[in-house]
């Protein structure tokens, strides 16, 4: 959580935008319900929290009224029509996307295949990302690296901000 909260303020610091990303609720679809079982279905439903998006954010992050923050409905940020994430980025200019959060191996790689596939350079940040298991983290990140972006530590990502 420290690392993304520096990476936050030094990209707004470099004029850059910082978008929050939440799950949104949603009926789980009737393959969600037959894969994971009704209650599990039930449980991913609920995972993003009840209440407005901004009150369901980490309670240490600082949030400025410039950021976005956006709730997505599928693994993926940048699902198109699960997200209104791939709408409010073209006309900012934005052309480059540093992916920060959890689960690594879930949705921190499923947003950045996707957002990949939408033309951005992707930034994985190494130790800005979590998952249960560090086989996971790890596999993750060689995937990106090797096909989908780069992959670079919190401390150089602040270098290249500034």
């Amino acid at each position: 959580m420290p690392n993304i909260a520096t990476i936050a303020t030094a990209l707004r610091n470099a004029g850059g935008l910082v978008v929050w990303v939440l799950p949104g609720l949603a009926e789980p679809s009737a393959v969600a319900q037959e894969f994971y079982g009704p209650e599990q279905a039930e449980v991913f439903r609920r995972s993003g929290g009840e209440g407005s998006p901004r009150s369901r954010l980490w309670h240490e992050f600082e949030v400025d009224d410039a950021d976005l923050i956006v709730e997505k409905t599928a693994t993926s940020a940048f699902f198109p029509g699960r997200s209104p994430l791939p709408e409010l980025l073209p006309g900012r200019g934005i052309d480059t996307v540093l992916i920060t959060g959890t689960v690594t191996n879930v949705c921190c790689e499923a947003s950045a295949r996707d957002a990949s596939t939408l033309g951005y350079r992707v930034v994985m940040v190494a130790d800005a990302n979590a998952a249960r298991r560090d086989e996971d983290h790890n596999a993750t990140l060689y995937t990106i690296y090797r096909t989908y972006g780069d992959v670079r530590p919190t401390a150089e990502v602040l270098d290249l901000l500034h």
